[in-house]
């Protein structure tokens, strides 16, 4: 994250290493569904039929993940022990999430808790950033008294209509408080678009 790198690269070159025959874009979307997968609990079942590939062959993608990745296993590891002791997980900004079904006697429920357990405070303290991010716009952009509105947040993408004499405060101010709008020990990388529609700045 400190060297900017483009983290799907990274884990393709990792996982995959560079004599796998597969081109380098199904190299990348490949090693996304992976990240994205894992988090969601994604079984080497799920991420076989994802992939195409065998079940054997999706399996040794997630043992290598996990061992090339040691952290990441820790961490869920930790997390499901503290999950089933409190009967909630909380985002990193202290919001809980209550997981009734991590006790449920359905193992298709409790399975629910269990990626329920590991994704929402990814999730979660994602969408507890941006909403401080914007907090923080609006109220600088109120304080400047600018014509700019934020008008709506999709995800993790926020759209605003700019006026286009204020478009390069704009520009600054959005990049700089989606940024920094908390300080994290791995920086916040944000993309922007212009254009004349949400379709065009996509």
């Amino acid at each position: 994250f400190h060297k900017d790198e483009d983290i799907h690269d990274r884990t393709a070159r990792e996982v995959f290493g560079m004599s796998a025959v597969m081109n380098p874009k199904e190299f990348r979307r490949h090693a996304k569904v992976i990240n994205y997968g894992i988090m969601y609990g994604l079984s080497a079942f799920g991420l076989a039929q994802n992939l195409k590939i065998d079940r054997k062959e999706a399996q040794k993608y997630i043992d290598d993940y996990f061992q090339k990745y040691q952290g990441v296993k820790a961490w869920i590891d930790r997390t499901l022990t503290e999950a089933r002791k409190t009967g909630y997980v909380s985002t990193l900004f202290g919001r809980i999430r209550q997981i009734p079904e991590l006790t449920s006697s359905n193992w298709g429920l409790r399975g629910f808790g269990e990626r329920t357990a590991v994704n929402a405070p990814i999730q979660g303290t994602a969408a507890d950033l941006i909403k401080k991010a914007m907090v923080l716009m609006y109220r600088e952009m109120r304080e400047q008294g600018l014509r700019s509105r934020l008008i709506m947040q999709v995800h993790d993408e926020l759209v605003f209509e700019v006026h286009e004499e204020e478009l390069e405060l704009m520009r600054n101010l959005v990049k700089d408080r989606m940024e920094n709008a908390v300080e994290l020990s791995v920086p916040i990388r944000v993309d922007l678009a212009v254009g004349a529609s949400w379709l065009e700045a996509k």
